[in-house]
């Protein structure tokens, strides 16, 4: 065996990776190595031959059997890579930080069964099943067991003819579903990706790269965090040059922007520069310290779980702040729920109290991430676009124009078909016996960080202390909904506080639909949506109409919608003027509508929504939530 292609792609005075160098035997151990090169990918080696047989395995190995994964075939390693764990720098071969995932040892099946059963073969039947494209072989790791197969797929006109596929053997150390992402630390140093690749004091740690002040999170927001308060000191120092003539060059010093790669839920705590939450992060055997923990907690009480939470809910605010006292949160454009976590299933409840598991099936696997036996999460569910940036129109997709129900449908979603959704959890309500409502917010948020695990399906929604304004111009610049700030010291209370604030940046308003108009034009169905809000007498308050944010298919669900829900009774409080024939319906379905502004320029009076925008139907929110005192700009 050779290691000059190893040799070839590296420059070894740059790199801290081991130099080529040929064993005499092989003692069959396996490694799998989590690297983060241009994109994420798992490194599957064996043992064999004096060297290390290498495989790039783009969504990790599995250990369910009806996953296929490919494994492209690589150039061999030295063994001495066996343990390697760092951060390979910049501009080099597969430039990027790399975890050691698992260890342990392998054994060559023999190619022929005994009795329906693949025996431990010899290392020459492992050459010769390798050479001929189908190498059965028995892992023994800390966490990847039992019987595989790596199998050669047959060239095809214009491959490289290094592409394999690594299948899990059905035996008893099958886990269906299983979710490589739920198992993010290093089996030699328990550290993440992040610690690993910001360790400048780690022994294989030898980059050139200017290091940024801190660990990132999310890079987009990192980026624009930094962006805003440089451009924030840069006017403090203009004007503080005006006034004594000091330079703003010195004033205006930028804050070094993160270089990861701009994905929304690639993150981990900034305590230095940005002011984030604390980055402390609880070893997987924490789980099992809570009740010592919680006892010191003040606040905390011990008991049942609850099976019931109404959340709590932020009050408008129009201006953003800068306050010690409050920590910041990005507001996430999606379907609130509460997570109900017990002995490995998970319960997710909208704040109407409706069942939302079966709707959002892929956060079944929600457990998975969190380290507790039972828990109860507030957060938001979301739909991601291409740039990792949350969307309520591809919710929309997701979910459908569906009414109100107890346990909504799944609408025929399967993984990979159809807008994928995250749960960002911002809140931990109780840990494994423990009530912890009246804890402050602050430490409920730690404690919350420590427990979950970032993965597909679940992240943390991170929070900045003090930086109101800076995250709010962030969001503007990403064009998010807005933000919401939290007093620290705050208690969870399940009602309406000015403990929780939110601030929007794109005007947004669930409003009642009363009534609709008749189409015009080449449209069908309906011409446009009219609207109200609920005043503190009950009464619902014309607020003015939505014609446009429609496609074909949404006029047509909502034109279905509607129907059973005519009424000949006008349920606006007075007449509603300036409109042609309005059929008016039971004021249930509430929807949710963009606008530029409140005005009070109309011929009827009172306040209405200028260049409305439909954004999609709210079957999270019961439409007496839509209060007139609630709007944006009151």
């Amino acid at each position: 065996m050779s290691l000059d292609e190893y040799k070839r792609k590296r420059r070894f005075e740059e790199t801290p990776e081991p130099p080529p160098k040929l064993e005499k035997q092989s003692r069959h151990r396996f490694v799998v190595q989590r690297h983060h090169a241009s994109r994420l990918h798992y490194d599957f080696r064996l043992e064999m031959e004096g060297v290390l047989k290498s495989w790039a395995v783009p969504k990790g190995p599995s250990l369910d059997p009806a996953d296929k994964r490919l494994a492209m075939m690589v150039e061999d390693h030295p063994v001495s890579y066996f343990d390697f764990e760092g951060t390979i720098p910049e501009g080099n071969y597969g430039g990027g930080t790399v975890m050691v995932w698992d260890v342990g040892t392998w054994v060559p099946l023999s190619p022929v069964p005994v009795n329906g059963e693949y025996l431990p073969g010899t290392d020459k039947e492992a050459a010769a099943m390798l050479a001929k494209g189908d190498l059965k072989f028995r892992l023994t790791g800390k966490r990847l067991n039992g019987d595989f197969a790596l199998v050669h797929i047959k060239g095809r006109s214009g491959s490289k003819g290094n592409e394999w596929l690594l299948i899990k053997k059905k035996d008893g150390d099958v886990v269906a579903n299983f979710y490589i992402d739920a198992y993010d630390t290093s089996v030699l140093t328990d550290r993440t990706m992040a610690e690993i690749g910001g360790d400048a004091g780690s022994a294989e740690w030898k980059s050139s790269r200017q290091a940024a002040r801190g660990k990132v999170k999310a890079a987009w927001l990192a980026g624009a965090i930094a962006r805003a308060e440089s451009k924030r000191k840069a006017l403090t120092a203009e004007n503080a040059e005006k006034n004594s003539g000091k330079s703003a060059k010195r004033a205006a010093r930028s804050v070094t922007q993160a270089k990861s790669p701009a994905i929304l839920h690639e993150a981990s705590g900034d305590g230095a520069s940005s002011g984030a939450a604390s980055k402390s992060r609880a070893k997987k055997s924490s789980a099992n310290s809570a009740p010592s923990a919680m006892k010191v907690l003040a606040g905390a009480e011990q008991k049942p779980m609850p099976t019931v939470i109404h959340p709590m809910l932020a009050t408008s605010t129009p201006m953003a702040f800068d306050n010690p006292d409050w920590l910041f949160e990005i507001k996430w454009d999606g379907y609130r729920a509460v997570a109900f976590i017990e002995e490995g299933h998970v319960r997710l409840v909208s704040r109407t109290q409706n069942d939302l598991t079966a709707q959002f099936v892929e956060l079944g696997r929600l457990p998975q991430f969190v380290k507790a036996q039972r828990a109860i999460l507030d957060g938001e569910i979301v739909a991601l676009d291409d740039k990792g940036l949350p969307s309520f129109s591809l919710m929309q997709q997701r979910t459908g124009f569906q009414p109100g129900k107890r346990r909504l449908p799944r609408l025929g979603y399967l993984p990979g078909q159809g807008a994928s959704v995250v749960y960002y959890a911002f809140d931990l309500l109780y840990l494994d016996g423990f009530d912890l409502r009246r804890v402050t917010l602050e430490q409920r948020k730690q404690l919350l960080q420590e427990r979950i695990v970032a993965g597909d399906v679940a992240h943390f929604s991170d929070h900045y202390f003090e930086k109101g304004l800076d995250l709010f111009e962030a969001a503007k610049q990403r064009e998010l909904e807005g933000i919401v700030a939290k007093k620290r010291s705050s208690i969870y209370e399940e009602k309406r506080s000015r403990d929780w604030l939110k601030i929007k940046i794109t005007q947004r308003q669930e409003c009642v639909i009363g009534g609709y108009t008749d189409p015009e034009g080449s449209r069908d169905y309906f011409g446009a949506l009219v609207l109200g809000l609920f005043d503190q007498k009950g009464r619902l308050i014309h607020v003015g109409q939505v014609g446009t944010g429609f496609d074909q298919r949404a006029l047509k669900e909502i034109f279905a919608r509607l129907q059973p829900l005519a009424t000949k009774k006008n349920p606006f409080f007075g007449e509603i003027g300036g409109l042609r024939k309005v059929h008016f319906v039971r004021p249930e379905v509430v929807a949710e509508i963009k606008f530029a502004e409140w005005t009070h320029e109309t011929a009827e009076g009172g306040m209405k929504l200028r260049a409305p925008v439909f954004m999609g139907l709210r079957s999270d929110k019961t439409a007496k939530e839509c209060r007139l005192e609630e709007a944006g700009s009151i």
